[in-house]
């Protein structure tokens, strides 16, 4: 991704996410901190791994939080702000097709509900629960699995969105998702929570 399009995707996913987080009849409080300037994620592994190929992600696992869903591919609304999910009863995570797929080397990005309105629990839902060296597997469409190691979850106020953090420019394959979190009001949450990854291993 150009430095140009990635500030461009930046501009409109967070403009997304301030809005579209799947809100619903229960409240989802968070399990981290809610620190006010955090620093950077630090590295799960001190031995790079090969960066892959693109190849679309199709299946996401993440066997500590009971995570496994088909990928949804998500772009652009009318309005420029990148899509979330569809609200359904069978809620899946989506990937923004404009950011690098999972295992190239940038911040490839995921996006799933916490809650999905009357249907209840969203596919992220125990997101905040994830630790630092917990296992991420996305299987994409060339057969591959790309494995990520948790760096860091972050929850942390709309308002103060790290913008750079998640989408600015990194030297290695790594690996956003991200989901709402916090307190709620009205039909929306307070806060996002956001895991890191970096990743870790490949599998044929």
């Amino acid at each position: 991704m150009t430095p140009l399009s990635r500030r461009a995707f930046a501009l409109t996913a967070t403009a997304s996410l301030l809005v579209g987080c799947g809100g619903g009849p229960r409240a989802q409080q968070a399990t981290t901190a809610r620190p006010g300037r955090t620093p950077p994620p630090s590295h799960a592994s001190a031995k790079p791994v090969r960066a892959l190929g693109r190849s679309v992600p199709v299946r996401l696992r993440i066997p500590a939080i009971g995570v496994d869903t088909p990928v949804l591919r998500l772009g652009l609304a009318p309005d420029g702000s990148v899509r979330v999910p569809p609200v359904t009863a069978h809620d899946r995570a989506g990937w923004y097709r404009h950011s690098p797929t999972p295992g190239q080397v940038g911040p490839s990005v995921i996006l799933g509900h916490v809650t999905v309105g009357a249907y209840g629990d969203g596919v992220f839902r125990h997101l905040a629960r994830l630790r630092r060296g917990e296992k991420i597997e996305a299987r994409l469409e060339n057969g591959t699995a790309a494995v990520f190691t948790v760096s860091a979850v972050r929850t942390v106020a709309k308002a103060d969105f790290p913008t750079e953090d998640v989408y600015g420019d990194v030297d290695r394959p790594e690996l956003r998702l991200i989901t709402c979190g916090g307190p709620r009001t009205g039909d929306g949450y307070l806060d996002n929570v956001i895991v890191f990854a970096e990743l870790t291993a490949t599998t044929p």
